[in-house]
C-alpha cells in the first residue's frame, strides 16, 4: 500500500507545496519528512523483502503440515478427518492438499502448493520482487538503467498477481461454530462426536475473502494519475533557445515551455525521446525564476549525457541550427529542500563538487532580489563552501561567483556573501608554482575571484564553531547537496553545535535529494 506513494513526484510536489503555504502545520518538520520520500521507498523494499521471505518460509512448513496430515496421518485421527472433508464433494474443504496427493518427481508438497492460485501466484509475485529489488542497485541503476527501468516496471505484473493471490480462498474459516464447538470437539475422539450433541454435526468451512484489493486500489489509482500526468507532460512543447558551452565538459541547455513556473533550487526530469523513450534523468535548474528561460547545467560524464551534447552541438566548433536541436520533455519541477534557504536569516550551503548546481539558481536569485530591493527577504547572511576534488570542476561556476562578487560590492553587501573554496586534491606540480607565486596577488590564482582558494578539506567543527559565534539568536539553515559521507559530518556538527537557548543559534540540516 505504501511503497508506491514516495515515488509519486508530483503528489509529493503537491504535498510539499501545501505544507508549506499551511500555516498552522509543523511546517519545517513535514517538508523535511517529505524529502525524505526515496530513503522511505528504499526501506519499505526492504521490509517487504524480508517479510516476503518469512511469509514464503512460513508456508513451507505450513503445506509440509497439510500434506503430511492427507498422507501420513492415521485413520481415525482429526487430521484424517479434516482432510477428508470434502470427499462427498462439498465445498466445505479445509485441507487444501486432495487425495490422491499427485506427486511430481517426488516433490509432493510443491506440486501441490503450484496447484492453487495462491501457490503459482506467490511465485510470480516473488519472482517480479526479487527481480524489482536486485536490479535496483546503484551500479545497475548508473551503468544499466534500461535494465533497471524495465524490470522494476514488472511492479504492473507484482500488483496484478497480488490482487488476485487470495482469491481462491485457501485460507479458511468454520462456519457453524454455534453448533459444532472446535475447542471442545478437539479433546474427544473423532469415533464419539455421533454421541456427542455439541460434535454430532460436521464441521463446515468456508473460504475468506480477498482483501488486498482494499489496501492497494487507492495507491493504484493515485500512480495511474501520476503516471498520466508525466504521460501529458512528455507531449508538450519544450523549445531549447540556446546552448551554452562551458570548460569542462559541462554545457548548459537554455529551455522555454508554456506554463512553466519554477523556484529556486529546484530541479527538472529530462528526456530526451531520440536518444531513449525510457530514460528520465533529474537535473537541478540552475536558473532564477526572474530569468525569461531556464536551464540546466550538464556534465558529460556517461553515455547519455555524451549522447545528448553531441545531438546538442556542445561538441562542435558551429552550433547547431534551432531547428535541427532534439526535442526534449520536461517533467516538473519539484521541489527540494534548498528552496526553503529565504525561510532562515542565516544561509549555509555546502556543495562537493558537481553538487554545486542547486546553488546556481538559490544564488541568482537572492541577487535579484537583493537588487530590486525586496523588503520581504528573510536572508541576512549567506555562507557558501564549495568542496571540489579538482581544478577541473571551477570553471563554469566561478564565472557566476565573480559575477555575482562583483555586483553586489557595487551595491554596498560585499558581506552578504561569504564564500569558501576548497581544493580538496588534483592540482598539478605547475599550478603548485602558479599558486605559490601569486599567492601576494589580490585575486586567487584558480578562479580569479577575491576570495583565494583553500587547500585540503574543511575543518567543519571550527567553521560551525565561528558560525555559531557570529549569528547568535538565529536559526541558521544548512543546505548540502553531494556523498552521503560529507552528509553525515554535516549532520553531526548541526546537531553537535545547534543551541538550545533562545540566544544561541540553532543550525537545521537539509539535504538534497534525487
Amino acid at each position: 500500500m505504501l511503497i508506491l506513494l514516495p515515488v509519486c513526484r508530483n503528489l509529493i510536489s503537491f504535498f510539499r507545496g501545501s505544507v508549506e503555504t499551511n500555516k498552522y502545520c509543523c511546517r519545517r518538520s513535514v517538508r523535511r519528512l517529505l524529502d525524505k520520500n526515496l530513503s522511505f521507498h528504499k526501506r519499505l523494499a526492504y521490509m517487504i523483502v524480508i517479510l516476503s521471505i518469512t511469509h514464503c518460509i512460513a508456508h513451507f512448513f505450513n503445506f509440509q503440515y497439510l500434506y503430511d496430515a492427507q498422507v501420513g496421518s492415521a485413520e481415525g485421527s482429526l487430521e484424517r478427518y479434516l482432510s477428508d472433508l470434502d470427499d462427498d464433494g462439498s465445498d466445505t474443504w479445509i485441507n487444501p492438499v486432495r487425495p490422491p496427493p499427485i506427486t511430481l518427481y517426488g516433490l509432493g508438497v510443491i506440486e501441490q502448493g503450484l496447484r492453487r492460485v495462491a501457490g503459482w501466484s506467490g511465485v510470480i509475485i516473488t519472482v517480479a520482487l526479487l527481480l524489482m529489488f536486485t536490479s535496483a542497485t546503484e551500479f545497475i541503476r548508473r551503468s544499466y538503467f534500461e535494465t533497471f527501468w524495465i524490470t522494476h516496471h514488472l511492479f504492473v505484473i507484482y500488483y496484478g498477481f497480488l490482487l488476485v493471490h487470495g482469491t481462491e480462498g485457501v485460507i479458511r474459516s468454520q462456519s457453524n461454530t454455534d453448533i459444532h464447538d472446535p475447542v471442545y470437539c478437539e479433546n474427544i475422539s473423532v469415533k464419539d462426536w455421533n454421541f456427542d450433541p455439541k460434535c454430532m454435526t460436521s464441521p463446515t468451512f468456508v473460504k475468506g475473502s480477498a482483501a488486498s484489493y482494499k489496501w492497494v486500489t487507492g495507491p493504484l489509482v493515485l500512480y495511474f494519475i501520476e503516471r498520466l500526468i508525466r504521460f501529458i507532460r512528455s507531449h508538450q512543447t519544450v523549445t531549447i533557445t540556446k546552448v551554452v558551452r562551458h570548460p569542462s565538459r559541462v554545457f548548459e541547455l537554455r529551455m522555454k515551455k508554456k506554463g512553466f513556473k519554477m523556484q529556486s533550487g529546484q530541479y527538472i526530469f529530462l528526456k530526451c525521446p531520440s536518444l531513449s523513450h525510457l530514460q528520465w534523468h533529474p537535473f537541478t535548474l540552475t536558473s532564477s525564476p526572474d530569468e525569461d528561460f531556464f536551464s540546466v547545467h550538464i556534465r558529460t560524464a556517461g553515455d547519455w549525457t555524451t549522447s545528448l551534447s553531441i545531438a546538442c552541438g556542445a561538441t562542435s566548433k558551429e552550433p547547431i541550427a534551432a531547428g535541427d536541436l532534439p526535442r526534449v520533455a520536461v517533467d516538473g519541477p519539484f521541489g527540494t529542500a534548498s528552496i526553503d534557504i529565504f525561510k532562515y536569516q542565516v544561509g549555509i550551503c555546502v556543495a562537493a563538487g558537481i553538487g554545486v548546481t542547486p546553488f546556481a539558481s538559490i544564488l541568482k536569485s537572492i541577487w535579484y532580489q537583493i537588487r530590486e530591493g525586496d523588503e520581504e527577504l528573510k536572508l541576512r547572511k549567506v555562507y557558501f563552501f564549495w568542496v571540489c576534488p579538482d581544478t577541473n570542476a571551477f570553471e563554469w561556476f566561478s564565472e557566476l561567483l565573480k559575477k555575482l562578487e562583483i555586483e553586489m560590492a557595487e551595491q554596498g553587501r560585499s558581506d552578504f556573501l561569504n564564500y569558501n573554496i576548497y581544493l580538496s586534491r588534483g592540482w598539478s606540480t605547475t599550478q603548485a608554482k602558479n599558486i605559490y607565486l601569486l599567492e601576494e596577488d589580490n585575486k586567487d590564482a584558480i578562479t580569479g575571484l577575491r576570495q583565494k582558494t583553500h587547500y585540503g578539506r574543511p575543518v567543519w567543527d571550527s567553521i560551525f564553531k565561528q558560525i555559531a559565534s557570529d549569528n547568535p539568536g538565529v536559526n541558521a539553515g544548512v543546505f548540502f547537496c553531494g556523498p552521503s559521507a560529507l552528509s553525515h559530518v554535516l549532520h553531526k556538527n548541526s546537531n553537535l553545535h545547534s543551541s538550545i537557548t533562545r540566544d544561541g543559534c540553532r543550525f537545521f540540516y537539509n539535504k538534497e535529494n534525487f
